[in-house]
């Protein structure tokens, strides 16, 4: 018994109900009662501690494996946080730029609109208005016209003629905001009667004059035909043969009608 206890416990058998933390003046009943509970309670924590499994020898290494990924993962999650705050800066500084940039060129292309729209018509008023929204980036747009004689409303209640110079008016001014050397029109003045071929063409002088833009039209009107400084066509001289062919009315009318002498009176009819 001694042996056992020296093994079990690692004391002398006088040492043992000091270890257990026994009254020494209890009974031997006592004693035995205790000494059930504790058996009992010492094979409750064994149980337990079976339950865990054995030991692990890397909890260690483990432990500073993990706490180093987790230090990584909250550096990373601080950049990423300040990344998105950096972003949304960006975000919020191009939006503002945007609006800025989007107001000054939305009331610079209004102005000339308004202009040519007069200066096509002959008269009326016409302006450009933003719907829908407060924001500049999201709001629609919607153009008002009134032609000479007419009531201001909106494009869809026009005429098609009249849509068609609305339309050129609104090109046109969102042309002269930032004018090309060359620009090509493709029959826009097919839908136009005579008169507003004239304005059109008379249009064309003013911005070509204005800005030093070269238009090349494609037109089949022959207004517009005999109000070009060139001509250009293809023509079938032979039968599946084509050939480019090309007028110069300026030179042509300069051999038409060459200057007249200041002291040479001109004759009725000379000129047409």
């Amino acid at each position: 018994m001694a042996e056992r206890i020296r093994e079990r416990l690692d004391c002398r058998p006088d040492e043992v109900v000091a270890q257990a933390a026994l009254d020494p003046e209890l009974s031997p009943q006592a004693v035995a009662s205790a000494a059930q509970s504790a058996a009992s309670r010492l094979e409750k924590l064994s149980a337990e501690r079976e339950a865990l499994g054995p030991v692990n020898l890397r909890a260690d290494q483990e432990l500073a494996e993990i706490t180093a990924q987790i230090e990584t993962l909250s550096a990373e999650k601080e950049d990423l946080t300040q990344a998105i705050e950096r972003l949304r800066g960006a975000i919020a500084s191009i939006n503002r730029e945007g609006r800025e940039r989007l107001l000054a060129s939305f009331h610079k292309v209004n102005g000339f609109f308004e202009e040519l729209f007069v200066r096509l018509f002959g008269g009326g008023r016409a302006h450009l208005q933003l719907t829908e929204s407060d924001d500049p980036l999201a709001a629609g747009l919607e153009i008002m016209a009134s032609p000479p004689g007419k009531k201001l409303q909106t494009l869809s209640l026009l005429s098609g003629g009249e849509q068609a110079l609305t339309a050129l008016s609104l090109i046109f001014a969102v042309f002269l905001t930032n004018p090309s050397p060359i620009c090509v029109l493709d029959e826009v003045d097919a839908p136009l009667d005579d008169a507003n071929v004239d304005r059109f063409c008379g249009l064309l002088d003013h911005i070509a004059s204005a800005s030093g833009t070269r238009f090349l039209c494609v037109t089949h009107h022959r207004l517009t035909m005999a109000r070009m400084d060139r001509l250009y066509g293809v023509t079938m001289a032979e039968r599946g043969i084509s050939q480019l062919v090309s007028v110069d009315l300026s030179r042509a009318e300069k051999l038409r009608f060459p200057p007249r002498d200041p002291g040479t009176p001109e004759l009725p009819g000379l000129r047409g």
